[in-house]
């Protein structure tokens, strides 16, 4: 995902406005009553709320699409989200400007989204434990230099701290950064952190032994993973399978059936599956992709 980031903005708002809802939700609610609901908000969120109320309302093929990374695939995502405003009576100003405000501000209220969810005292539909499938792939393995692709609050992170490996964790979520940085501390392990998208954090050549990838992304940063790996080094992946979007409404980390052994042309698969499972981030089991590989040894 290092490229321009005017080119990911619409997917990036979907990834964390949209978050991940059962089937159904919002579908029950007209136009005019979200609108209703969102009255009372400053305008920017209104538009926030707006443009994820619509996005909850596609069908499921157009929500698969919602993760394309080219100019067209987001301009035409913006295209349609601006013709229905548009339908709802909005002026041509007034739409201009909320298509404006949604290019500039997609990444900030991304970041604040997942502050939001990630610092909450009670999580809600995601899992505060290491991710099971990273646990069954690294132990035993000897630790090294690791890298956790957004971090959130930390939970992969500070358990590869615990069993020794030399971790980094890189997140938009700032305030979620800083609880990671806080429960490891107050744990005593050191970690490393950096408030940054995929955008702009430098994953560097040859420089890890293990890259993770849990619930961020899928086949985006093939180029930036297959370099940044040590000879050896081994790449870890869970996401959500695109058939989960038949029972329930996901913005991103969506994989296609085979999709990740297949654009990974420089690694060596160690495993992979497509089970029905629990999901870190959904309140019920859906299908998931698991992927771990190797980058070989010259």
């Amino acid at each position: 995902m290092l490229r321009d980031t005017a080119l990911r903005m619409a997917a990036m708002i979907v990834a964390g406005l949209l978050w991940v809802a059962p089937s159904g939700v919002g579908q029950g609610t007209d136009r005019s009553e979200n609108e209703r609901r969102i009255a009372t908000l400053p305008e920017d969120q209104r538009t926030f709320e707006r443009f994820r109320f619509w996005v909850s309302g596609l069908p499921a093929e157009e929500r698969e699409s919602v993760r394309g990374n080219t100019q067209t695939q987001q301009d035409s995502l913006l295209a349609k989200f601006a013709t229905w405003l548009k339908e709802g009576g909005f002026s041509t100003a007034d739409v201009e400007k909320q298509a404006a405000l949604l290019k500039r501000r997609g990444a900030i209220e991304n970041a604040e989204s997942w502050n939001r969810r990630l610092t909450t005292e009670r999580p809600q539909w995601f899992n505060s434990a290491p991710n099971q499938f990273l646990v069954e792939i690294v132990t035993g393995r000897k630790p090294g230099k690791a890298l956790d692709v957004a971090m959130g609050q930390g939970r992969n992170t500070i358990w590869l701290a615990q069993q020794g490996w030399d971790t980094t964790g890189f997140d938009p979520a700032d305030q979620a950064v800083a609880v990671a940085k806080a429960t490891a501390q107050r744990l005593g392990i050191v970690i490393h952190t950096e408030v940054a998208t995929m955008e702009t954090f430098d994953f560097g050549e040859n420089t890890w032994d293990l890259i993770l990838l849990s619930y961020a992304g899928c086949s985006e940063l093939v180029r930036q993973v297959e370099k940044g790996l040590k000879p050896g080094g081994i790449l870890v992946v869970e996401a959500f399978h695109t058939d989960a979007l038949k029972t329930m409404k996901i913005g991103g980390s969506l994989c296609g059936p085979g999709e990740l052994p297949r654009v990974f042309q420089g690694l060596r698969a160690l495993r992979y599956e497509e089970p029905v499972a629990q999901p870190d981030f959904a309140p019920r089991p859906v299908r998931v992709v698991r992927y771990a590989a190797e980058k070989p040894v010259p």
